[in-house]
């Protein structure tokens, strides 16, 4: 095995990750292209400290630690889909039990819900596919100009790849030598990584975005309206209250541990904000239905 002379504010001294560790940088955490690509930078004159240490080569990962973007991804979608469902439960709750104040019809009920389920999640759908199409051609069109940018100035375009290295704390050797290897390993995927960060091979797709935020609506729409129409008359009222304030717990805690945060506080928010809303509408409609409208 052959040893490294690693010197000072090179990736393995910055605790950049080398050769095979596979790992992302720990001191670089916003810097999402792989920096096993700066694994050749070392000491090529010189011998000794100061200014170096003898490291021995790495070939394997020591952990099996998932290091890449695709876990927070998927974080990030499994907490929109809790979110999704939060809005149906509460929007339909409020609708039905508002509903539920002016008449005990069940085929009211059960009308108003079904509109409510279905205009809520085609609203949402079609809101996250504006918003993500949106997101979309915006990154195409940066990665249209910067594949334009390498084309004309390639010159100007690796000494800013290397300037924007060393603000995040690789020393100017390096970072020209680090800058090098990504532009001759994929000058666009380097630049649209540390620059705009985007990767090009995982672009948002709106239509994944518009059926997840429909399907997550009408999952959770669907139990305030099964607990108003399923149960006796007398029954229907507290058997959708419990039910809706059961699941925004559920909820409330769920996008609170996937945001790693305190789950009591936001349970208490998403509860009393659900309480609230029911019986705003509640009142609402045993309003309307004492004055006969």
């Amino acid at each position: 095995m052959t040893d490294i002379l690693v010197p000072q504010g090179s990736p393995g001294a910055l605790g950049l990750p080398r050769p095979g560790t596979g790992g992302d940088p720990p001191s670089v955490p916003n810097v999402p292209f792989p920096w096993a690509c700066c694994h050749s930078v070392e000491r090529r004159s010189g011998a000794g400290p100061p200014g170096g240490a003898i490291l021995p080569a790495v070939t394997e990962p020591n952990h099996d630690e998932n290091h890449g973007g695709a876990l927070g991804s998927r974080l990030n979608w499994l907490r929109a889909a809790v979110l999704g469902a939060n809005d149906g439960i509460v929007s339909t709750a409020g609708l039905v039990v508002g509903v539920a104040g002016a008449t005990g019809s069940r085929s009211a009920l059960l009308t108003a819900g079904l509109a409510g389920l279905l205009a809520g999640s085609m609203s949402m759908a079609a809101g996250e596919y504006v918003s993500v199409s949106t997101q979309r051609d915006s990154e195409l069109a940066a990665l249209a100009v910067e594949k334009r940018e390498l084309r004309e100035q390639p010159e100007a375009e690796l000494r800013e790849l290397t300037q924007m290295l060393q603000t995040r704390g690789l020393s100017e050797e390096v970072a020209r030598e680090a800058a090098e290897q990504l532009t001759e390993r994929d000058a666009l995927r380097a630049h649209a990584s540390v620059e705009l960060g985007i990767n090009p091979d995982e672009l948002t797709n709106p239509w994944h975005a518009a059926w997840a935020s429909f399907l997550a609506f009408t999952v959770g729409a669907l139990l305030p309206l099964l607990a108003i129409v399923l149960p006796p008359g007398a029954w229907r009222l507290p058997v959708t209250v419990v039910s809706v304030l059961a699941a925004l717990v559920l909820t409330g805690w769920t996008s609170a541990r996937l945001g790693a945060a305190a789950p009591g506080r936001a349970v208490v928010r998403n509860v009393g904000g659900g309480a609230l809303a029911m019986a705003v509408t509640y009142a609402a409609g045993s309003l309307l239905g004492a004055v006969g409208v």
